[in-house]
């Protein structure tokens, strides 16, 4: 051994040796990140439920027992769109209602129902059952006024139980929304209103009312507030402003009205890449000439992936990357392989590596539709000249992502530019079984295939995107904070190419599109730290979760009682406790999120809390 040692110090090449090892070691790296290593997502093969087996959410709500009469009226417009929203919410805070439209039907007896939500802006042909709802109210209820009151001879009648001190016939401006940081996630700041209009009754309420948001200015005048009167409970919505947008406040408010309110939530925050991995984007790379005078290809690789690399870092996100073979417009079906896939397996392997998760997205960028959809000049695609046609491009793609990352899961969907046809959805289900969900868009876009947080009857998961890109205007910011106490859910997808499209805010330039992703960030997770880090396919997952539970609640002045039907290995539920605080928890992990708001993550079938 000490002739070994004596040799290797006098080698006299030994400095090439070093060199040599260096090398060695940068090549074992490129090769882990390039090779298509195989990516063992455990975790991720749990998430789904079988797909045979799951309880949809439209089976478990047939059997909800009702606890809940909302009156509506039909002649009015803003009541008739109040119920398309507050029949979805009712359905994902998984309460039973009767409604009763008063144009059609006679109302019930109240003595049934835990709570009334009163969907009418004119109280007037309520007439003499103004009267009877705050008798009721007196004796125990709870209401729910959810649209903005106009002042009439019959609203007259219960100002002052509604802890009103002062109106005026009048509207006032709604531009901005101030929420109080104990009563939403989110909370502590305002959100500026897009569209703003005159949309709240101009009043002012006495010291009986707790207020819990109001306009950002000199009036402050309250838009959602509650007032205690006998042994009963108003909430009033102010706002005027009953869009899919707004849900979760209305879901807020309705948290309020009794001693404690349990509801369903799907806990999940994902970040999407569309069009990643894919070739080098096309477009116009002035800005990024201008800010770093690189390539487009140089950018993506030097600059944009290692600081979104970063950003994942700093928040635990695990993005979720949907991949394009090409940008080819050939709908023919006559379908060509990738050559140059080391773009593909270089940036794929990085996300896999970094916890995340691939998907698809098309073999090019042409949505799946057939010569019956007409895109009226609205979008700038082709349709694909037969079925076969659009089936030959999904399987090249299904084939290119297997044998690009072999050993991976690859179950999600999203449509390019959010654009899926009946045709189309049909085929991913009847030919695609792999496919487990999709991924498009919350809100209504130009032809976009717009989604619910679901399980649908066919087996596919649903999964909406709220928000994208790096600017987050307004109505986003809205949508946002909603979705946190609707469904306690962050969506987001944006495009590489976004820096390359001035509608998309490339004149800002990276530096400062990368900012406002990242406030974006730290304001989620300030607001929500427990709010969990997941890939597409573990939010669809809790999405299953989600749908199929049913919560049977036995509330008493010691101890608050959960049945969960539908129950299969955990669940997580909003808790709001309205009165008392908890104590001693069994079956589950309560966690603080605000006020008295709370998250519990439930483990067992039956969950028991102390209230102190």
């Amino acid at each position: 051994m000490a002739g070994m040692i004596k040799y290797l110090q006098s080698f006299r090449f030994k400095g090439l040796t070093v060199i040599l090892g260096v090398f060695l070691a940068i090549s074992v790296v490129l090769w882990t990140e390039r090779s298509g290593i195989q990516y063992q997502a455990e975790i991720k093969k749990k998430a789904y439920l079988d797909r045979d087996t799951v309880v949809t959410e439209t089976q478990a709500v047939k059997n909800i027992e009702s606890s809940c009469l909302v009156l509506m009226d039909s002649s009015q417009a803003d009541s008739v769109v109040a119920w398309e929203q507050f029949e979805r919410i009712f359905m994902d805070m998984k309460t039973g209602v009767d409604l009763a439209d008063i144009r059609q039907s006679e109302i019930p007896d109240f003595s049934g129902y835990e709570t009334i939500v009163v969907l009418m802006s004119d109280l007037n042909p309520l007439k003499d059952v103004v009267i009877k709802i705050g008798n009721w109210v007196e004796k125990g209820g709870r209401v729910l006024f959810a649209l903005t009151l106009q002042k009439d001879t019959y609203v007259s009648l219960i100002e002052q139980k509604l802890g009103i001190t002062d109106s005026d016939y009048g509207n006032v401006l709604v531009d901005k929304i101030y929420i109080d940081d104990d009563f939403m996630i989110g909370g502590g700041r305002s959100f500026q209103i897009p569209d703003a209009y005159d949309s709240a009754w101009e009043v002012s309420v006495g010291e009986t009312a707790k207020v819990y948001a109001w306009t950002d200015d000199e009036k402050k005048v309250p838009l959602i507030w509650e007032n205690s009167y006998g042994k009963g409970k108003f909430v009033v919505d102010n706002f005027g402003l009953c869009e899919k947008a707004t849900r979760g406040f209305f879901a807020a408010s309705y948290s309020l009205l009794t001693d404690v309110m349990v509801y369903p939530v799907l806990n999940g925050s994902v970040f999407y890449l569309d069009d990643f991995p894919s070739p080098v984007p096309s477009g116009d790379g002035t800005y990024i000439k201008r800010d770093y005078g690189l390539s487009i290809k140089e950018f993506y690789t030097n600059i944009w992936w290692p600081d979104m690399l970063d950003m994942a870092e700093e928040h635990g996100v695990k993005y979720t990357g949907v991949i394009i073979d090409n940008y080819e417009d050939d709908v023919s079906g006559d379908v060509v392989e990738q050559e140059d896939v080391q773009r593909f397996q270089y940036f794929g392997n990085m996300l896999l590596h970094q916890g995340g998760e691939l998907g698809y997205h098309g073999y090019n960028h042409q949505p799946l539709s057939l010569s019956n959809v007409d895109y009226a000049n609205i979008l700038p695609y082709k349709t694909w000249e037969s079925y076969d046609a659009m089936k030959k491009a999904m399987t090249e793609l299904i084939r290119f992502g297997k044998e690009m990352f072999p050993g991976t899961e690859l179950s999600v969907y999203v449509p390019p530019s959010n654009v899926l046809s009946d045709e189309g959805r049909e085929m991913i289900v009847k030919e695609f079984p792999e496919i487990r969900t999709i991924a498009s868009n919350y809100f209504v876009g130009d032809m976009a295939y717009t989604q619910e947080f679901e399980a649908a009857e066919d087996g596919i998961v649903e999964q909406p995107r709220i928000i994208s890109g790096a600017v987050i205007d307004d109505y986003m910011e809205l949508a946002a904070v909603s979705e946190l106490n609707m469904h306690f859910v962050n969506t987001h997808f944006m495009h590489p190419d976004d820096l390359l499209d001035e509608d998309r805010g490339a004149r800002l330039g990276w530096k400062k599109l990368k900012k406002r992703l990242d406030e974006y960030m730290d304001w989620l997770y300030t607001s929500a730290p427990c709010l969990r880090n997941l890939t597409a396919s573990e939010l669809s997952g809790a999405i299953q979760r989600y749908g199929a539970l049913v919560i049977d609640k036995d509330v008493s002045d010691q101890e608050l009682n959960l049945k969960l039907d539908n129950f299969y290995d955990e669940a997580y539920i909003m808790i709001r406790m309205n009165e008392g605080t908890p104590g001693n928890i069994e079956g589950g992990e309560l966690t603080h999120i605000t006020g008295n708001l709370y998250l519990l993550r439930a483990k067992e079938k039956s969950v028991k809390i102390e209230i102190r």
